[in-house]
Formats: structure tokens, C-alpha cells, sequence
């Protein structure tokens, strides 16, 4: 037996009524692409780890850049596509410019995701604090 094997149904029978309910569920098709490029731009390491940071702190490009051991444009390419995505925003103070998360949603969602990899048993021994 494969182990990537994908079970399906032995007996093709549709439900209408199931259907009927499964179609009402549907996603609306502009928010189901504006959902999923979302995630999209979270399938980046380098912008979870931002996310990571920006949890409970805001921090300025340079201080994102040296604790994650990255350029300044790298950086900042990457919390552009983030800013774009509404997950990060920006404030200005002076000649300095400083990150955090968009919003309590933005929150959420980060530590729903941690949680999800965490219930899989992908990161086992991972702690919180060690984001």
C-alpha cells in the first residue's frame, strides 16, 4: 500500500442535498483569491520569522534586519510584500521607520497556525518562546 495514497469513495452516489449545502459554503470567488494569496505570502520562511518578531514588539528595519541576520533591502522587500498583503504596518518617527502587526486578526492568525503545526506533531519541542 502507498503511503501518499489518497482514499476515495468505492461507490460513486451523490447527495444532492450534501452538494446543495457544500456549494452554499462556497467561498465568494474574490474572497476566496484574496484568502488564498494570503497564504501565499505566508509560505515564506523569511516572512513568518518577520511575523515571529513583529508579535509583540515593534521593531525598526535595522533591528528586523540584524535579528534575522539579513540586508536592510532584503528586509524591507520582504515587509513590503507584507505591508501589501495587510499583514504588517508601518509608522514613521523621524528619519526611522517601524514595523508591527497590522492588527489583533494579523495575531490570530499567526498563533492559529502555530498551534495547527504544532497539534500535526511538526514541531514538537518547539516553544513559543523560542519564536
Amino acid at each position: 500500500m502507498r503511503k501518499n495514497r489518497i482514499d476515495v469513495c468505492d461507490y460513486q452516489a451523490i447527495n444532492p442535498e450534501a452538494v446543495r449545502r457544500a456549494r452554499e459554503a462556497l467561498l465568494d470567488p474574490l474572497l476566496a483569491e484574496r484568502l488564498a494569496d494570503t497564504f501565499k505570502v505566508l509560505g515564506d520562511r523569511t516572512r513568518v520569522n518577520l511575523l515571529s518578531v513583529l508579535a509583540d514588539r515593534e521593531l525598526c528595519v535595522c533591528d528586523l534586519a540584524a535579528a534575522l541576520g539579513m540586508s536592510s533591502s532584503a528586509v524591507s522587500h520582504q515587509l513590503r510584500v507584507l505591508r501589501d498583503a495587510r499583514l504588517v504596518k508601518s509608522r514613521r518617527d523621524g528619519k526611522m521607520v517601524y514595523y508591527s502587526l497590522d492588527d489583533q486578526h494579523v495575531v490570530a492568525l499567526f498563533e492559529q497556525g502555530l498551534e495547527h503545526v504544532g497539534h500535526t506533531g511538526e514541531a514538537e519541542g518547539v516553544e513559543k518562546e523560542q519564536r
